[in-house]
């Protein structure tokens, strides 16, 4: 079973301030993302930005869910940023985006890369848990109150 805690390293949580457009939190996620994957950087930020050309990731509420596969990846994982200042993310509400939850999955992660985009999803559904990512900026914390939930919802 896919949980958050597998997706999701403690290393890949980073809360973030002066992000002031979707360019620069691509590169943010691709910088994490990389130190993690050990893919380059800009391969990472370029394969984010075409799926988001194909329609924006921004699914509502403050949240954003930008994913991707790439080749050199083994595995699927996630990557969390917090905004301080949210911003515009042509987000279906036009809401700004101040939550954003990337996942990357290998080329021919099929099934997988789904249930972890689900997963993913559900979680950041969950008003509660939303509402503790924004009253906290301590990426120790925010990594604790996304996989947590998980591991109550698996029990």
């Amino acid at each position: 079973m896919i949980d958050l805690a597998t997706i999701l390293r403690p290393d890949a949580v980073k809360a973030l301030h002066g992000v002031t457009s979707k360019k620069r939190l691509f590169q943010e996620i691709a910088d994490v993302a990389s130190s993690i994957s050990g893919v380059e950087l800009t391969d990472i930020c370029s394969a984010l930005q075409e799926r988001e050309n194909l329609g924006p990731t921004g699914v509502g509420h403050g949240i954003a869910l930008p994913h991707a596969r790439l080749a050199g990846i083994t595995s699927v994982f996630g990557v969390f940023i917090r905004l301080e200042k949210p911003l515009d993310f042509d987000s279906v509400d036009r809401q700004p985006v101040d939550l954003a939850f990337a996942l990357l999955a290998p080329e021919d992660a099929g099934v997988e890369h789904l249930k972890a985009l689900a997963l993913v999803s559900r979680t950041m559904r969950d008003t509660n848990v939303c509402g503790k990512l924004r009253a906290n900026n301590n990426p120790a914390t925010l990594h604790t109150i996304l996989t947590e939930r998980q591991n109550v919802q698996a029990a």
